[in-house]
């Protein structure tokens, strides 16, 4: 990823790097777009199964180094949501991420003035690596929504693959939020996401969390949620704890108490990030790509597993008499700075 910034930044030659976050030209989904992945590897392996395994849902290791058992996949369309990149078949998740999502979007609707969800990448089918886009998303905990309210039509399978992102960030100016696509209604959807025990994290970029602290003034007791990371500035990431009696799922440390609009938020808003790498420094080793025996041991099993019949026999609501009714086939039709960045 720093390699892929550094050419990216040779790129924009005399640009001013103010310039560039403000146009996104650093943002996590220019820099996803990595080189193919090897035959064999990890991400080639998961990236090509179409479907999830029979069976109960159940997390296997981290958020960024696992699998997904018995996923369900997000119907491409509800009252409230729309799925978008239908292509990538990456609306897969465990039943709490699915609802998680489909709660939210009636929510928001209701209470915070949001017409609608757009839901960008949750899992693969099977969790695990992704071809590009996400070091984590692969145990069906993660889900990315779009910061671009849901139209009031729906979307064409073509719409959905070409729609482009709405970053919230001015064009001319370092980190900074753009007063005239940022609304109080964005702000109640991030707190409306926040306010749900279940959701551990919610990462946003730092110039929407330094917003927050600063216009945010309701109940401050869930803004800790939102963690600065880089990128996030047109989507934010959700993300769920491992839910109760969720026999190896991986946690993560739980976040710190307080609102976060600390010195820890100051750190992501100053040069340090981006201060060039010193002289002495040993260049980063490019890392080698993971393979399946990387992953805990029990994801050769879920890739073993038998799958589901179809689709539609995954699709959350389809089954049991759920609430959602949308369309269930598939169709065919950030910036990361050189320096460390720290646990989030």
């Amino acid at each position: 990823m720093i390699s892929l910034l550094a050419r990216t930044l040779q790129t924009i030659g005399n640009v001013s790097l103010a310039t560039a976050v403000g146009m996104g030209l650093l943002a996590s989904d220019v820099l996803a777009q990595q080189a193919a992945p090897s035959p064999g590897s990890a991400k080639a392996v998961f990236g090509a199964v179409t479907l999830p395994t029979q069976g109960p849902s159940h997390s296997v290791g981290f958020y960024a180094k696992g699998c997904l058992a018995g996923a369900v996949a997000l119907p491409a369309d509800g009252p409230t949501w729309q799925a978008m990149r239908l292509s990538r078949n990456r609306r897969w998740g465990r039943p709490e991420m699915i609802g998680l999502i489909e709660r939210l979007s009636r929510d928001a609707e209701k209470n915070d003035g949001w017409p609608g969800l757009l839901v960008g990448d949750i899992s693969q089918p099977r969790g695990g690596p992704m071809f590009n886009g996400h070091a984590s998303h692969q145990i069906g905990l993660d889900a990315d929504v779009w910061l671009t309210p849901m139209p009031q039509h729906r979307l064409t399978a073509a719409d959905r693959e070409s729609l482009p992102f709405t970053s919230m960030l001015a064009k001319d100016k370092f980190l900074t939020i753009n007063d005239r696509v940022w609304t109080p209604a964005h702000a109640r959807l991030l707190m409306r996401a926040a306010s749900y025990p279940e959701v551990e994290r919610i990462f946003v970029n730092p110039a929407i969390k330094k917003k927050m602290c600063d216009s945010w003034t309701g109940d401050r007791s869930n803004l800790g949620k939102l963690r600065p990371e880089y990128g996030h500035d047109s989507h934010f990431h959700i993300r769920l704890r491992c839910p109760a009696g969720s026999v190896g799922c991986t946690k993560q440390a739980p976040v710190a108490a307080g609102d976060g609009c600390d010195k820890t938020l100051a750190w992501w808003l100053g040069p340090e990030p981006w201060a060039k790498p010193k002289p002495s420094d040993k260049p980063p080793v490019k890392p080698r790509e993971v393979m399946v025996s990387d992953l805990p041991k029990a994801c050769e099993a879920v890739l073993a597993a038998p799958p589901v019949a179809s689709v539609r026999a995954a699709t959350y609501g389809v089954k049991g008499g759920g609430a959602a009714t949308g369309t269930d086939t598939l169709s065919n039709s950030g910036n990361t700075p050189p320096g460390q960045i720290p646990q989030q």
